[in-house]
């Protein structure tokens, strides 16, 4: 079946809980994709940036999602020592920015970034809101540390960061995370399966090859 050229809108944060519980589905999806259909990642931005607590109610609410996460998406774990081991704050826009900044120095990067800052907050206990861990977290993965930092303070990293975030409103892709299939001046938005890649794909083929 040959399918028409398309694009696939992967729209996330790596600091979104859900995101953390669909990525093993997400890329059993991605390795069955049709090779035509380009695949672009999109940073929606979760929360902006702010040096306040994250309210205890808010706390609680968060650790709520993350028990049901775990027991809707089997094989998914959090560690909740994070809300005893750090401070939380109600802010993504440093991870995302951190993403954009990774990418810089290669595409491969972008999702090499948005894994570890998944893995320090959800498995290690560190706190990616935190400009220290991200920067800790370019190391570990290989970034030029130097070059990461200039990019990652760059003002058009957070241009491209609100680029990013108006694309995903155009897509109307406001909740994380969303996949939205482009083909020519159509969108569809593909439901979520956070169990199962097969619904998602069987969508994808059947709308890019009709």
């Amino acid at each position: 079946m040959v399918c028409k050229a398309a694009t696939l809108y992967y729209v996330h944060d790596p600091m979104c809980s859900w995101c953390w519980g669909f990525a093993p589905v997400l890329a059993d999806l991605l390795d069955k994709l049709p090779s035509s259909i380009q695949v672009k990642r999109l940073l929606g931005g979760l929360a902006v940036d702010t040096d306040e607590p994250m309210p205890q109610s808010m706390q609680k609410m968060l650790q709520e999602t993350w028990r049901r996460i775990e027991h809707k998406i089997p094989g998914t774990h959090f560690n909740f020592d994070f809300w005893s081991n750090c401070a939380p704050r109600r802010a993504t826009y440093a991870a995302c920015r951190a993403v954009i900044a990774a990418r810089q120095q290669d595409n491969a990067f972008d999702e090499r970034m948005t894994k570890a800052i998944q893995r320090a907050y959800y498995q290690q206990a560190r706190n990616p809101s935190d400009d220290e861990t991200l920067l800790e977290l370019a190391v570990e993965i290989g970034l030029d540390k130097e070059r990461f930092t200039e990019d990652f303070y760059a003002q058009q990293t957070q241009q491209q960061l609100q680029d990013e975030i108006n694309r995903s409103r155009e897509l109307y892709a406001e909740s994380f995370p969303s996949l939205v299939l482009q083909q020519d001046s159509s969108n569809w938005p593909v439901p979520i399966d956070y169990l199962d890649s097969a619904p998602m794909l069987s969508m994808i083929e059947s709308i890019s090859s009709g």
